[in-house]
Order: C-alpha cells, then sequence, then structure tokens
C-alpha cells in the first residue's frame, strides 16, 4: 500500500543570530517548504499556536496553505494543541476545568477553520508528575474531556480528535492507554500513535497498533535507540531535556540501533488497511543532528525501505 507521506514542523536551521526556525522569516520558510517538497512530502503537521506568525507572515492562515499548495505541499494534516496543562485552568483529569478545554479548543479550531484539516491531536492528560497518582477515575474524566472536545470539533468544524501520547504523559503505559481508549466515545477520539514515545515509554508500538488498530487516525514515525530506564519521565518540565540518561532521544527512521521495528508496524498497518497519512517527525534532532539532513535520510528510508515492504 502507497501512503502520503506528511511532515511535523519541527525544525531548525544554524544562523550568524544562533538556531532560526521557518517562523524566523519569509527567507527561511521559503527553504523549508522548497527541502521537504524536494524530498517527497506532501502535507505538513503544526501546532496550534503557529496561527499568529503566520497570519502576521502571509495575512492570513489561509494564504499560508495556498502559498504551500504553490510549493507542492497539497494541505496541513494534522493540527497539534498545545495546552498548557493547569489544574486551575485546564486539566483533562479535572472535571471543573472541561468546560474551559472545550471552549478554548473551539475557539483555536475557529482561528484554522479556512483549511481542511483531518485531526486535531492533544496529549490526553498532563504531565505523569502532574497528575500522579494516575487512578481509574482520572483515567474517566480524561476520557469525558475528549469526548466531548470530540464530538464538538466533529461536528463543528468535521476534525477528529486524537489522542497522542509522550512518555510523560500521565497515560504512558499499554493498560492505561488501552483503558483510555475503553472509556472514550469511538465516534469522536482516535488514537495517534507516535512510534518513539511509546518504546522510551516501554510500550512496543505495533503491539499497541494491533490493539487499537480500529480507532487509529495517524502516525508519528520516528526512532529512538533507548527506553526510559531512569525514571526521566518524571522530570519536569520538560522530561525530553533533562532526562539524566541522554541528550537526545529522537532519531530518524533507520538509524543505526533504532528501537522501532518499522518494516513490522508497515506490515501490520497494511494487514488492517490502514490507508491515511503517515507523518514523519524529528523532534530535537538539531541535537547532535542537522534537521535537514534527518529529513532526507527518513525519506530516503520511507521510499527505499518501507515503500517496498508497503507495496
Amino acid at each position: 500500500m502507497t501512503y502520503r507521506w506528511a511532515y511535523m514542523d519541527h525544525w531548525r536551521v544554524d544562523t550568524p543570530r544562533g538556531p532560526q526556525t521557518q517562523y524566523a522569516n519569509r527567507r527561511l520558510m521559503d527553504d523549508f517548504v522548497k527541502q521537504i517538497a524536494a524530498v517527497g512530502f506532501e502535507g505538513l503537521d503544526m501546532f496550534d499556536f503557529q496561527v499568529f506568525g503566520l497570519t502576521g507572515m502571509f495575512g492570513s492562515i489561509g494564504k499560508y496553505q495556498e502559498y504551500l499548495q504553490d510549493h507542492g505541499i497539497a494541505k496541513i494534516v494534522n493540527l497539534f494543541r498545545g495546552i498548557m496543562y493547569d489544574p486551575r485552568v485546564a486539566d483533562a483529569h479535572v472535571r471543573g476545568t472541561h468546560d474551559e478545554i472545550v471552549e478554548s479548543t473551539r475557539r483555536m479550531l475557529g482561528m484554522w477553520s479556512d483549511l481542511q484539516i483531518e485531526n486535531l491531536i492533544v496529549m490526553p492528560a498532563s504531565l505523569y508528575t502532574s497528575t500522579a497518582p494516575v487512578t481509574d477515575d482520572k483515567i474517566a474524566a480524561a476520557a469525558e474531556c475528549w469526548t466531548r472536545v470530540g464530538e464538538m470539533s466533529l461536528t463543528e468544524f468535521g476534525v477528529r480528535t486524537t489522542g497522542h501520547h509522550e512518555f510523560f504523559c500521565a497515560i504512558r503505559t499499554f493498560e492505561d492507554i488501552v483503558r483510555f481508549y475503553e472509556l472514550t466515545d469511538p465516534r469522536y477520539v482516535s488514537f495517534f500513535c507516535d512510534t518513539a514515545q511509546h518504546c522510551i515509554a516501554g510500550v512496543d508500538p505495533v503491539e499497541l497498533y494491533e490493539r487499537l488498530h480500529d480507532r487509529v487516525s495517524g502516525f508519528h514515525f520516528k526512532d529512538t535507540r533507548q527506553q526510559d530506564t531512569t525514571g526521566a519521565y518524571q522530570h519536569r518540565p520538560d522530561a525530553e531535556l533533562m532526562a539524566p540518561q541522554t541528550d537526545r532521544w529522537f532519531h530518524e527512521m533507520g538509524t543505526e540501533g533504532g528501537l522501532v521495528d518499522f518494516q513490522r508496524l508497515v506490515r501490520a498497518m497494511d494487514a488492517h488497511g490502514y490507508d491515511g497519512w503517515v507523518t514523519v517527525e524529528h523532534d530535537k534532532a538539531n541535537i547532535g543532528g542537522d534537521y535537514a539532513e534527518s529529513t532526507a535520510l527518513s525519506m530516503w528510508y520511507a521510499k527505499q525501505v518501507l515503500g517496498k515492504v508497503a507495496s
């Protein structure tokens, strides 16, 4: 089966002013879009808060999509909701904050309403350290929250809400993830599989996909060389940067010593008839690496290795 490939918009380049993202200026944006289009990406995943910078740079988010299409990128596929969890204001395991989560998500989707986004990606719980102990009731509360959000996003905007579980998320183990989806309404809440995040948490992403394949609405394909063996998931505010065992968790597909069995995963995806987008992600690739190089290597692997498996 042939997949359409999207790129999650983590990106940094070294400049005389230090590392900068593509949102710093139009020249860097041109370089970024030309790079990902040249190696074969057709879609883009983005963070919701980028709407402000893109509106300033292009006049509107709709104009930015036109710009992408002029440069060979068909659409913005998925939008990652960057909620700043706070139990006093917005935290999925605190039922008294659910109204604010629903309403703030409605406002945010309204800002992107000119686009045909497919999925709203959310981390369905706060940091593990902010939620612990993780109880059945807290998982149930999160399920109630995102079912409400999912019903709103689908009925009002035609966008599916889908859960993405970082290794430091409160809902992080195989059992807790499965329980969360058992408690959500499958009409309104999907599962978004991040291969490296699950491996770091000690969860086999292929086994998890097999269990939840009928709920999957997308993937972030990236690799890792190690599981969390030091309780890094308990570090705050950023477990990815503050881990005592490594300064770089994430690597491109096909990296030497990678833990993710992408070929096995693609075979499982084909067996279950998955025909959606697949997103490549290079979170923090500039730590000991280079985004442009990682992007090219990943698309080579996607075409030359996974493409042959899928065919």
